[in-house]
């Protein structure tokens, strides 16, 4: 975990050039997290249990919170030629984990700049979550975090003002040579840097641009237990979430809802291991 965020899938670019290679992840269930989805290139069409249908586009934000539980659907829009993107989840705290849920659609995010140093030039982050440099993105957060998209043109060199008691991650998407205080930092490279520090340097290369997405947050105080798509604390808990997630494919309906309108049927849950599901703790 880094702060809250709990999970982080990097996928792309991918080229979809048939109905087999786009992104189709039919409806399944979500409980005690957030879904934060940020897309580099691609559309993708959402559809939930509260009847949201709501399509996203690179440079915006779908937000989900599961709450007590939820069911979605994400599926590629056929004008789609790349899809790339990330998809984050937040765990909730235990305040707020048992709540309604919701859904948020931002596409009126800040932007900053951020100055370039020793005569380099600067760069540019978008706020997807939290504050930074003085910019408060609109999304709703149950915990202090941070999510940035940061883009450097080539030779920059900036150095990110953070929150001295947050833990921060910094993902590549892309840019050879990058460096993150000072270390090589390759694509793809999630890089750890801990409480304690107040600002974070980043440098693309001469020759090439850089996009990197910023993750930061207070130490998550609570063990969390994750199985599939659930966020819990104890086996028992996620245990009764498989068995009503199951049920609802019967009766169509129960604690997760029913996704209307698209095209097959939900996803069945898999089969539990054959051992008791620990959490892992955060101390």
């Amino acid at each position: 975990m880094i702060g809250p965020w709990c999970f982080l899938d990097h996928y792309g670019p991918t080229e979809v050039n048939s109905t087999r290679s786009r992104m189709n992840v039919p409806p399944h269930p979500h409980m005690g997290l957030q879904t934060v989805t940020w897309l580099f290139s691609g559309d993708v069409e959402h559809r939930d249990s509260l009847g949201t249908v709501q399509e996203i586009h690179p440079g915006q934000l779908n937000l989900m919170t599961a709450g007590h539980g939820i069911a979605h659907s994400e599926v590629s829009a056929e004008t789609t030629r790349v899809m790339h993107g990330v998809q984050l989840w937040v765990a909730l705290p235990e305040a707020s984990r048992h709540g309604a849920a919701a859904f948020e659609h931002r596409a009126d995010l800040p932007v900053v700049d951020l100055a370039g140093h020793a005569g380099r030039p600067g760069g540019r982050a978008i706020v997807i979550m939290g504050s930074l440099a003085g910019a408060t993105s609109p999304a709703t957060a149950f915990s202090p975090l941070v999510g940035a998209e940061i883009q450097l043109p080539a030779g920059a060199a900036v150095a990110v003002p953070v929150e001295p008691d947050f833990e921060h991650g910094v993902l590549v998407d892309t840019g050879d040579g990058v460096t993150v205080d000072g270390a090589a930092a390759p694509m793809s490279a999630l890089v750890y840097a801990g409480p304690g520090r107040s600002s974070i340097a980043l440098e693309a290369p001469g020759d090439a641009a850089a996009r990197l997405l910023l993750l930061g947050g207070a130490p998550f105080g609570e063990d969390i237990l994750m199985w599939w798509n659930f966020v819990g604390r104890s086996h028992e808990e996620v245990v009764a979430a498989r068995e009503q997630w199951q049920a609802g494919l019967v009766t169509g309906g129960g604690r997760f809802g029913r996704v209307d309108g698209y095209d097959g049927p939900p996803l069945p849950a898999p089969e539990l291991p054959k051992v008791r599901l620990v959490p892992r703790s955060q101390r």
